[in-house]
């Protein structure tokens, strides 16, 4: 069975005794438990196996099993499922970048980890998540991370519900999350992007990326050494990495963005919005250009494969491109007017790959 970040999120809420939670993870039930979910964005199951056999952690925590991002694999997505419980097709934050419906003509794109103060964020993302969810029920549930993000429209949408504790600094994560652990039947949620941040810029395996690994090692063991006895903690991500090798500025000496009224998305999945007549020839412009280097599927197609979950909320389908381009192996699409920005990050992700997909989740009990 394929399981998420929601079914994470999920599966510990309903060991906790939160109503209506499913328990896929079979979690033992424990209504006075400690929870610690530590997510190191970025990390995944390839960047584990590779580069992090030296970690304490690796050998301290048991592997409990292989999640699968979301589609797209980007923390947009997989972030809001892990807040929600939901696949994307039931809680609408399709991807990094995504058109606004009937926001103007032409129509605005929403940059979800930027945000645009013309969206409420409580409307674009309306179901409630499970940190308020729990908090009703009587759960104390916290929300530790960089001070930037605290009031950011992205937390407010897929997020919201927790205290959140700014930590900026490593002591600063281990010291919040002792506070907020305190009590009984708690739950803390630790966030650090130090490897995500590392990838992109200088690729995984980088030194830099090596360093990041450091920073994970001393949040955990400072975690394992700091927190009482009896806590439960986990580790997993959001995504995983690649390092891209070949590139396409989209407009730029081609044709590609001909009857194309918007495009959003990422580097590795692009989202196009045109026309219902100018279908076919778009698509066909794209597969004639790009050859077995995309996927490209319209919009019915990903949501009959199940690529946004089971089934799409009526209100989400509109944020969805109309054709959606995927970048196979180690190709990036890139945007014009960033073009030197996307070219310049050597990491990314987004897409199908196993590398970009697979996330691991760790256990560790104090």
């Amino acid at each position: 069975m394929e399981l998420t970040l929601g079914d994470v999120s999920d599966s510990i809420f309903a060991s906790l005794g939160v109503s209506g939670c499913r328990n896929d993870l079979r979690i033992p039930a424990h209504s006075e438990a400690r929870d610690c979910l530590v997510l190191i964005d970025g990390l995944g199951k390839n960047a584990l196996e590779e580069y992090a056999q030296k970690q304490k952690f690796v050998t301290e925590f048991e592997y409990i099993r292989t999640l699968s991002a979301t589609f797209p694999s980007t923390t947009a997505a997989s972030l809001t499922t892990l807040g929600t419980g939901l696949p994307v097709g039931k809680h609408g934050m399709v991807g990094y970048t995504m058109r606004v419906p009937n926001s103007g003509n032409p129509e605005r794109i929403l940059n979800a980890l930027k945000w645009d103060e013309r969206v409420d964020p409580e409307i674009w993302q309306p179901n409630p998540t499970l940190f308020q969810r729990a908090t009703s029920s009587g759960v104390a549930v916290s929300h530790i991370a960089a001070a930037r993000y605290e009031n950011s429209g992205f937390t407010r949408a897929a997020l919201r519900g927790a205290v959140y504790r700014k930590a900026n600094t490593i002591s600063e994560q281990i010291a919040a999350t002792l506070e907020a652990l305190r009590a009984p039947r708690s739950f803390s949620y630790v966030y650090l992007n130090d490897v995500d941040e590392a990838s992109h810029a200088h690729g995984m395996g980088s030194e830099r990326f090596l360093n990041a690994l450091e920073k994970v090692e001393a949040l955990i063991s400072g975690l394992i050494k700091e927190l009482p006895s009896g806590v439960r903690i986990w580790i997993t991500s959001d995504h995983g990495m690649i390092n891209k090798k070949d590139h396409v500025v989209i407009g730029r000496n081609n044709n590609l963005l001909t009857d194309v009224n918007l495009m959003a998305g990422e580097p590795r999945v692009r989202y196009l919005y045109l026309s219902l007549e100018n279908m076919e020839k778009v698509a066909k412009r794209w597969l004639d250009y790009f050859g077995p280097k995309i996927e490209l599927k319209t919009r019915s197609e990903a949501i009959s494969q199940k690529l946004f979950g089971d089934s799409v909320s009526e209100e989400f389908l509109e944020r969805i491109g109309d054709l959606i381009v995927i970048a196979k192996n180690d190709l990036i699409l890139v945007e014009q007017e960033r073009e030197l920005l996307q070219i310049a990050m050597v990491g990314h992700h987004g897409g199908l790959t196993r590398e970009e997909v697979e996330i691991p989740l760790l256990f560790h009990e104090t």
